[in-house]
Order: C-alpha cells, then structure tokens, then sequence
C-alpha cells in the first residue's frame, strides 16, 4: 500500500488536529472536572493552551515551515473563527440540546475543522508573489 498518497497537508492538519484536540480536551477536562471549573471557564482556558502547541504542531508537521514572530503573532487569527464557532457550538448543544457539557466540545470539532484549515492554510503559508521579472 502507497502511504505517500496519504501525506497530504489536509492529512497532517487533520492529525494534528487530533493531538491538539486531545490536548484541548485533557486539560478541559481537568479543568471542568477536577478543579469544578465552569465548562466555559474550561473551554478557553484549554483552547487558550493548546493553540500554543497547536502552532508548533502546525509549522513543524503540517506546512513545514519555520516558525516566526510575525507567523506566531498572526497565527491566533486562524483560530478566531474557530474560537467564535465552537464556543457559540459548545453553548447551544449544553444549553439548548442538553448534551453532557463533557462530549459538547468534540461535537463542536467536527464543524469548526474545514473552515480552521483554510483560513490558517492562508496565514501560516506565505503568499505566493508573482516575478515580474521574468516576465519581459
């Protein structure tokens, strides 16, 4: 079996995405669950810590670039939607579907994903400028 096919930067986005989920998750639920802190109060504080490792994860596995001040500082932009999505997610599945407020952040994951993608595949990846030089 062709794994090279598989390594695509969808596919180490998507991985990555699951080790950050799974950062974002452990340290919401020890938040949430251990220390009795609101499940808001959890959400971002967890979303807070792993957009740090998410970042790392991003430059090193998923687009294969170095990180820089000027990504690093740019990079919570890809994360704003994302942050606006799964919160407003998070709060209607609680509080309207009454889902357990432990399983309401994965299902808000599965929506915010495809947009999280584009719009950090647009920042983390310089754009491409045209040579006019050539062009003579």
């Amino acid at each position: 079996m062709n794994f090279n096919r598989f390594n695509t930067e969808f596919t180490r986005f998507v991985v990555v995405g699951v080790i950050n989920t799974l950062t974002y998750y452990s340290i919401y639920l020890i938040l949430h669950n251990v220390f009795s802190l609101p499940y808001l109060v959890s959400h971002i504080a967890g979303f807070l810590i792993s957009l740090n490792v998410s970042f790392f994860l991003n430059c090193y596995v998923t687009y294969r670039i170095k990180p820089t001040l000027k990504k690093y500082l740019y990079f919570p932009l890809t994360q704003v939607v994302n942050m606006s999505v799964s919160t407003v997610l998070i709060f209607i599945f609680v509080e309207f579907f009454k889902l357990n407020s432990n399983l309401a952040p994965f299902a808000a994951v599965l929506f915010t994903v495809p947009i999280t993608f584009i719009v950090s595949n647009k920042i983390m990846k310089d754009p491409v400028k045209p040579n006019y030089a050539k062009r003579r």
